[in-house]
């Protein structure tokens, strides 16, 4: 599906990330992906997609940081001459506060990252996007971005503003370059699992599937939306969230 295609996916060492680079490389795309600290999760990422004949790099940058974005996408187009597919996905959950007692420190860190990543990784690739075939700018936001929750102000923020951003993204890069979003539900990644407490678990799980997804329930409708079958989505959120909440 993605044969020839090249792809920068910002934060792919762990997660819903890492799934998308293997998926990418799966379908014949050429990844490059960002990390920030864990060169160990990049490394194991990259051997995967080695063992299957697939091709990856990593580069070390904070989302946040203008020059890092900047070189992430200069290191990719040096590599590999250009981007069709950016997935922004680098992003923090945060400390949990009111915001009454949030920090500002914490709150522009998350936002920093969440949302401001999003847009510098978008400026500094836009110029190496061909719009033939379809460019395609994947970002994703969360449920909690329609759903709100207590003391997570800062990260359902940023998730909400990725979606406008979506929507006034699309209609200044279309038709030759797709713009979507994709909300996750609560998924079972290394980050929740080894972090959260399972009455914390328990309770993510009280949606309608009865479960938490799966990061590959995640990374598939990204490959869909980078591929030519996603090529009639145009500023649309998409939220596999097994009924979490009704978009």
């Amino acid at each position: 599906m993605l044969a020839g295609r090249v792809a920068l996916v910002t934060g792919g060492s762990r997660g819903i990330g890492a799934a998308i680079v293997k998926a990418f490389a799966r379908e014949g795309a050429q990844v490059a992906f960002t990390y920030q600290r864990r060169k160990d999760a990049a490394d194991e990422v990259i051997g995967t997609v080695k063992k299957s004949g697939g091709t990856a790099i990593a580069i070390r940058a904070d989302a946040s940081d203008a020059d890092d974005a900047r070189r992430a996408v200069d290191e990719t187009v040096a590599r590999f001459g250009r981007i069709n597919i950016l997935v922004n996905n680098a992003g923090a959950i945060g400390k949990e506060y009111t915001v009454r007692d949030m920090p500002i420190e914490e709150w522009d860190r998350l936002i920093g990252t969440d949302l401001r990543g999003v847009f510098l990784a978008t400026k500094f690739a836009l110029p190496h996007i061909p719009t033939e075939p379809v460019g395609k700018i994947i970002n994703i936001s969360s449920e909690l971005s329609k759903l709100g929750r207590p003391t997570q102000a800062h990260y359902v923020t940023a998730k909400a503003g990725i979606n406008g951003f979506t929507r006034a993204l699309q209609l200044e890069v279309g038709p030759g370059i797709c713009v979507n979003s994709v909300a996750p539900g609560p998924i079972a990644t290394d980050l929740i699992l080894a972090d959260m407490t399972p009455e914390w678990i328990a309770k993510e799980a009280q949606i309608l599937a009865g479960r938490l997804g799966t990061v590959d329930e995640i990374a598939e409708p990204v490959v869909m939306l980078a591929s030519d079958a996603g090529n009639f989505f145009m500023g649309q959120f998409i939220s596999p969230n097994g009924g979490a909440v009704f978009t």
